[in-house]
């Protein structure tokens, strides 16, 4: 039943349309007869088919108890539809109308109202709507052949004969889709009607042609059944006078003009228009016709010149070749690639998808050719109001050309691409303000996109990459050891990640895929993670890909996020708690990086005869027992024996007169799954920077004995006051070495490998996965690298600070020797005194003047040596001032601000500035630029 207020809505939707055959009074009498009925939905349908007799006939019930018994066994009856509720056949052929009263452009209107309502979901029965709109547009004023009176075949032919079958459900086939003149063929309304422009070529995809467009059977208006069932007394007169206002689409049609074309056989040498239509739909097909091929040089189809057609049909011919053209573009490219193995998962199924769109444009062509077949077996070779003619082909394939010219585009956009690389070539084509254009790319990145997040859905949730054809974005090297797996042996390939994967998500699933491996192939580690999907249940179909897509930045990032998220928290749990990959670290930073002070210091203490001896002379398993020692008499025995076993003594390459101290290392042995993080590349970067702490160790050591040496012999030395002014020297020199190491020690202690290691410490306890840590780490170690001056930026900074280390290394020595002739010559006036006092003890004489004149003699030679010490001493102190002042101007000139700041407290006093004019003037520009930088 019809309501009153869809009534009013298909009045609306029919004036949008742009459909000027509004309907007539008595049409809209019969709405409301219908309406009204529909008003009693709450009474049952034999009270309403009682009453629908009643206001029929006009009698009172008892009156038409009769009619009534007849029309309960006529509702009651299992009949047969008369026509097929086919929606797309409705709009064709309500389109045909239109175009039959040459109003194309409210045809175009129509279709496209029609596809926005197919898009909102609004009415259910849309076939019904088309229908009701198609028989209201019929012109009423013309008799039709099937029936008499519309007043009296309800009334007559229900007394008459009640048991019998009504003659419209005995022969539905018999029922035309019009009035009057449109009966005059079945090919009549099959004709135009079966020409889809957008209905069979569906922009969602391919979609089943109507079985009533190759049937050829017309469905049964109806206007005009409801009509034939209402008699006449039903209306008033005025309501059954057609309005003159609107008339119906019938009457405006003009008087058909009978034109008999020129045929193939006439002297005259024309072609027909039928022959050139049945030429075109074999161009259509990529195959030449009689009078209409493929032109090689000019790369298109043409009429043959020798055929004599007037300019207009070759204009159109031309226009409409271009579909064949079209065509064999396309199907030259699936059928070149659809053989080709190589082409890969991704690139059959971009093929499958243009097999489809293919198939869909077969379809409509089989459509017209079953037309022209209909045509030419009924013999109609005149142009009546369904002949299939040039213009009318040029109307109905404008969208499929405009879609076939949308794949043609994109088949050479796409040549030379394969996998990720292809799927973003098609997703670059669905950036399109046309919604049905959109759609189609849609539908074909569907496809194209479903062998990738197979791929992609196999790799995250089970560690498998089975890319024979290299199209997926994760690439794999065989040759890579196991050592290796988390470094070299998977990567991106970024010119095969898809336009529509953003690079953040394709770095997560490559680590998701490489955690699985790494737990699987390193930590040996198969339990199975309690939130993550096995790939079974992932999508088989490209609807699923669809869907996906169509939501990337919710559901298929949610996916990504939760298997990322649960695979690294797992790895990196499996490393901390099986592998104690924190406390291997804080080992790196307590031994090879000094930060277990008491260990050094007695570690230092033990090897200081060792390493003073040559390097030839040192062997390993001598080292490693004090080593040993070491350990056992500090905190470190405290530590876990995981990582003192690891604790080790490394020998350097010797060189000729090195000694223990520039051979000397300490080693810390990795494997397994935490040699990922500590790599070799990472153990060479500890040993330098070891070797640089070391020796900076080794300068503070021993500017404390030089200075523990100074403050034993300065009593002994005060009855030589010869001496006073060279240990003044040497007291001097020393001072300025200690400001200098202490101030180089607490830079490197505090300001680099403190706060270095403060900033690890937080990554590494804030990271989300294992490439976290290892870039934390990374940045650790090269940081440090380089504001301890081990970087190729700093090379003139650390052979500057190595030279000063030499000037202490020499200042030792020369103090040593300084001291050695001292207390050797103390030794010996201390003997003779001795001596002197026991003779006279004795009471003999102290000494001989001989042997007194040998005692100043030896004394005088002593003293004559002690200028030679001074001038030694200043050319030590000179050299080792003039090393410093070059080292400060180049802290002056870093890039880096601590390394200047360093530079402020070296010379604090200004005592080098005075020296060196270029100091000078680079301390008074950075002074100027000094309060800005704190």
């Amino acid at each position: 039943m019809l309501t009153g207020h869809c009534l009013s809505k298909w009045r609306c939707w029919w004036w949008e349309a742009g459909v000027s055959s509004y309907p007539s009074p008595s049409h809209l009498t019969a709405y409301r007869i219908v309406s009204s009925m529909a008003t009693l939905d709450q009474k049952s349908p034999n009270v309403l088919l009682q009453s629908l007799c009643c206001r029929i006939t006009g009698k009172s019930e008892a009156e038409v108890a009769h009619q009534f018994q007849y029309a309960v066994r006529v509702i009651g009856s299992n009949y047969a539809p008369t026509i097929e509720r086919d929606e797309f056949l409705m709009s064709e052929k309500i389109k045909k109308e239109l175009l039959k009263q040459k109003r194309e452009a409210e045809a175009a209107l129509f279709s496209e109202l029609h596809r926005k309502l197919q898009t909102q979901g609004v009415l259910k029965h849309r076939w019904s709507v088309l229908y009701l709109l198609l028989s209201l547009s019929e012109d009423p004023r013309k008799p039709s052949s099937r029936v008499g009176n519309y007043g009296t075949l309800f009334a007559q032919a229900l007394p008459r004969d009640a048991h019998s079958t009504p003659f419209y459900c005995t022969r539905p086939q018999s029922l035309a889709l019009g009035y009057g003149e449109r009966t005059a063929g079945l090919s009549t309304s099959v004709g135009t009607s079966g020409i889809a422009s957008l209905g069979v070529y569906s922009l969602n995809g391919p979609t089943p042609t109507p079985q009533s467009l190759l049937a050829g059977q017309p469905p049964q208006p109806l206007g005009a059944r409801l009509a034939w069932a209402l008699p006449v007394n039903a209306f008033p007169p005025s309501a059954l006078a057609p309005p003159p206002a609107r008339p119906a689409l019938g009457t405006l049609l003009p008087s058909a003009r009978v034109v008999r074309p020129r045929r193939d056989g006439d002297p005259t040498g024309d072609v027909s228009e039928s022959s050139l239509v049945r030429d075109i739909l074999y161009v259509f097909q990529g195959i030449d016709g009689k009078f209409i091929k493929m032109n090689s040089q000019e790369n298109c189809y043409k009429i043959d010149s020798k055929v004599v057609v007037c300019k207009s049909l070759r204009d159109i011919c031309s226009r409409l070749s271009e579909l064949g053209w079209l065509h064999n573009k396309v199907r030259k490219y699936t059928d070149a690639r659809s053989l080709d193995r190589a082409f890969g998962l991704v690139g059959q199924s971009f093929c499958a998808s243009l097999h489809q769109e293919l198939k869909e444009y077969y379809r409509l062509l089989s459509v017209l050719h079953s037309q022209l077949q209909v045509e030419d077996d009924q013999g109609v070779n005149m142009y009546n109001e369904s002949t299939l003619t040039l213009r009318r082909l040029l109307v109905w394939m404008y969208d499929p050309k405009v879609r076939l010219k949308m794949l043609a585009a994109l088949v050479d956009f796409c040549q030379g691409r394969k996998g990720g690389e292809l799927a973003s070539a098609v997703h670059a084509y669905g950036k399109t303000g046309d919604p049905q254009m959109r759609a189609l790319i849609q539908h074909i990145l569907s496809m194209v996109s479903h062998p990738i997040l197979n791929f992609l859905y196999r790799w995250i949730y089970d560690g498998e990459l089975e890319d024979t054809y290299h199209e997926f974005f994760v690439a794999s090297d065989p040759n890579v050891k196991t050592d290796r797996l988390w470094h070299d042996k998977y990567s991106l390939r970024k010119s095969m990640i898809p336009s529509f994967i953003a690079m953040d998500q394709a770095r997560k699933v490559l680590l998701i895929g490489k955690s699985i491996n790494f737990l699987h192939q390193v930590c040996h580690d198969r339990t199975p993670q309690g939130k993550i999907t096995p790939a079974s249940i992932c999508a088989d179909n490209p609807k699923y890909a669809a869907e996906l897509l169509s939501d990337l930045e919710g559901t298929f990032q949610e996916k990504i996020d939760a298997a990322y998220f649960d695979t690294s928290k797992y790895l990196l749990d499996v490393l901390n708690h099986n592998y104690l990959l924190l406390e291997h670290l804080q080992a790196m930073r307590r031994y090879l990086l000094l930060g277990q002070g008491d260990f050094i210091r007695h570690l230092m203490d033990l090897l200081k005869p060792e390493l003073a001896r040559p390097a030839t002379t040192l062997y390993q398993h001598n080292l490693t027992g004090i080593l040993e020692t070491a350990v056992r008499a500090t905190n470190a025995q405290y530590d876990n024996a995981e990582i003192l076993k690891r604790l080790d003594v490394r020998l350097l390459e010797v060189s000729p007169g090195d000694t223990g101290w520039d051979v000397f290392s300490l080693d810390y042995h990795v494997d397994g799954p935490i040699a990922t993080v500590f790599t070799r590349e990472c153990m060479g970067h500890y040993l330098r920077v070891f070797n640089f702490l070391w020796r900076a160790k080794r300068m503070e050591y021993t500017l404390t004995d030089i200075w523990k040496g100074q403050m034993c012999n300065a009593k002994l030395l005060k009855t030589m006051p010869e001496l006073s002014g060279v240990l003044h020297q040497c007291h001097m020199l020393e001072s300025e070495m200690v400001h200098f190491i202490h101030q180089m020690q607490y830079y490197i202690t505090f300001e680099v490998l403190e706060c270095s290691w403060d900033e690890l410490w937080n990554k590494v306890q804030q990271a989300q996965d294992l490439d976290h840590i290892i870039a934390a780490h990374d940045v650790f170690l090269d940081t440090i690298i380089s504001r301890c001056l081990l970087d190729n930026n700093s090379r003139a900074l650390l052979n500057q600070l190595r030279a000063i280390f030499d000037q202490i290394i020499e200042f030792q020595n020369t103090q040593d020797s300084l001291y050695h002739s001292a207390l050797e010559e103390l030794s010996l006036r201390l003997q003779f005194e001795e001596k002197k006092q026991q003779k006279e003890e004795e009471g003999e004489w102290g000494v001989t003047a001989e042997q007194e004149e040998q005692e100043k003699k030896r004394i005088q030679e002593f003293q004559d040596t002690i200028p030679k010490m001074r001038a030694q001493l200043r050319i030590l102190t000179h050299c080792y001032q003039s090393i410093v002042q070059q080292f400060l101007v180049l802290l002056m000139t870093s890039l880096d601000e601590s390394l200047r700041f360093l530079s402020f407290r070296l010379d604090f006093n200004e005592h080098y500035r005075e020296r060196e004019p270029r100091l000078r003037a680079s301390l008074g520009a950075t002074r100027g630029r000094r309060p800005s930088n704190v």
